[in-house]
């Protein structure tokens, strides 16, 4: 995982994640000592929408980690450049 990816985590990440929750990555914590095959990792909670809502650091599996792609927000329409009307 690096800064930016966008990760599903799923109870196979760890058993907290019983309901699951899309994060968006900081960065991996390596100054933490960890058990074999776990990593603790710093995030944004992603809602719905992908906007940011709350500021995690959370200790998971790496092996139940799935990277996801990055959301596609919906974006506006492109103006259109609006022709001069004829008065008169």
């Amino acid at each position: 995982m690096k800064a930016g990816d966008v990760v599903h985590l799923t109870a196979a990440a760890s058993v907290q994640f019983l309901r699951p929750i899309f994060v968006r990555v900081i960065r991996e914590l390596p100054e933490r000592h960890t058990y074999d095959g776990w990593v603790w990792i710093e995030g944004y909670q992603l809602n719905a929408a992908g906007d940011a809502v709350a500021r995690r650091e959370l200790f998971v599996m790496r092996a139940g980690v799935r990277v996801q792609p990055l959301p596609v927000r919906a974006t506006r329409p492109t103006k259109r450049p609006r022709r001069p009307v004829r008065v008169g």
